[in-house]
């Protein structure tokens, strides 16, 4: 039987490679779908601490198995994201990002991190566990269709096939040294809503003699807010959001065309799918009372991530073993999405978070901003709890 106590050690005796392990990565962030150089550096760690491992899984995903004795009798998946952001960083660090416009301002340096730190300390102990813990480097989490999907069709959940998957991600919110779980469903799913609305246009001070595909544009936007408010069902969590306007007009000319972008989140598929035919109709009429035409385009995203109860209340239980009852904390719904979901829908999941805030070193900035970071004391506890789980998953039944 391990004992946390050898965990902890390990993870201590670890940190000082993580923290270089993460400068690296930190300064060299690469957008979805072109982490060339990342997936090498990940791939070089593993041949390093020879750990079996594939790479070109669904783009530049990288899987590896760990196996312990027994190998056949369970497996469990952890997983982590590899991508950054376009958002150009303004951290006066050391480690700042050496690629101008790219930035890893979501955290998932340290996802990273904190995955191969627990590969590194499962291998050391993989004569004194049984079953094999498979590891998951998903690229593209950031972009849809999302490298979840492409791993997915690519195979990555099979061969072995894990019981349990688990992920972390890093929360600004809450301070360093804790970890927080929610069972069912925690993040929304996310759907990106495109609207073009296109009509003759015309000069805006004859407006009898035009098409006003402004004002058009923005009874739209206004008529959709109904969806989330008098449509979507009480108990179901909803946004409509629109965060992008373009319409390449004058002061006094009105566009042939204003492109409407938004975002739609909620939790229920059944509704999800209603919405957007709700989302189509009332766009398309809308814009007929207006003598103009409206085409609705809709890249159904990310589903909602739902924490399967079994799996996540044992990883509650094993975070509370591992860090104390006081350092766990329970999570509200958040309407922001994760790729994770697509992995959830097939596996049994468990997504939790890392507290990475510390107020008194002044680092609290949110995730996508320029100047977001971590206390770099979460990378300890991250790769301590993501080990720790990963063994108690093993020992135990779900």
């Amino acid at each position: 039987m391990i004992k946390k106590e050898i965990i902890r050690q390990k993870t201590g005796d670890l940190f000082p490679e993580l923290i270089k392990i993460r400068h690296h990565l930190h300064q060299h962030p690469e957008l979805s779908y072109q982490e060339t150089e990342t997936a090498a550096y990940i791939s070089g760690l593993l041949s390093k601490w020879g750990i079996e491992h594939q790479t070109g899984v669904g783009g530049y995903g990288i899987t590896g198995l760990i196996k312990g004795k027994n190998p056949d009798s369970k497996t469990v998946a952890l997983r982590a994201d590899i991508d950054a952001l376009p958002v150009t960083e303004k951290n006066d660090v050391e480690y700042r990002s050496v690629n101008q416009g790219v930035m890893h301002a979501c955290g998932h340096d340290v996802h990273t991190t904190c995955l191969l730190g627990a590969a590194k300390i499962l291998n050391d102990l993989k004569d004194r566990f049984e079953g094999t813990v498979k590891l998951i480097f998903q690229p593209a989490e950031e972009v849809l269709p999302g490298g979840a999907q492409l791993m997915i069709e690519d195979g990555v959940l099979e061969n072995p096939a894990p019981a349990i998957i688990t992920g972390q991600h890093v929360f600004p919110e809450m301070e360093v040294g804790k970890v927080g779980f929610k069972t069912g469903y925690y993040m929304a799913s996310s759907d990106e809503i495109n609207l073009y609305i296109r009509g003759n246009g015309g000069h805006a001070a004859i407006p009898n003699k035009s098409d006003d595909t402004i004002l058009a544009a923005a009874q739209i936007i206004v008529s959709l807010q109904k969806i989330a408010s008098r449509n979507a069902p009480p108990a179901i969590p909803t946004v409509l959001s629109f965060g992008k306007i373009t319409g390449n007009g004058l002061h006094n000319v009105f566009p042939v065309e204003v492109a409407v972008h938004g975002t739609f989140r909620t939790f229920n598929e059944s509704w999800r799918n209603e919405a957007h035919q709700l989302i189509t109709e009332t766009a398309r009429l809308t814009a007929r009372a207006f003598g103009v035409k409206c085409e609705v385009k809709i890249d159904k995203g990310y589903p909602a991530v739902f924490n399967n109860e079994p799996a996540t209340l044992q990883a509650k239980e094993a975070a509370v073993e591992y860090l104390g009852k006081e350092n766990v904390v329970d999570l509200e719904v958040r309407m922001t999405a994760e790729d994770f979901g697509r992995f959830a829908q097939v596996v049994p999941g468990c997504f939790y978070r890392l507290g990475t805030a510390n107020e008194k070193k002044g680092i609290t900035s949110n995730l996508h901003t320029p100047t977001f970071d971590v206390d770099e004391e979460s990378i300890k506890t991250g790769t301590g709890v993501m080990t720790w789980i990963a063994i108690k998953q093993l020992e135990g039944k779900q």
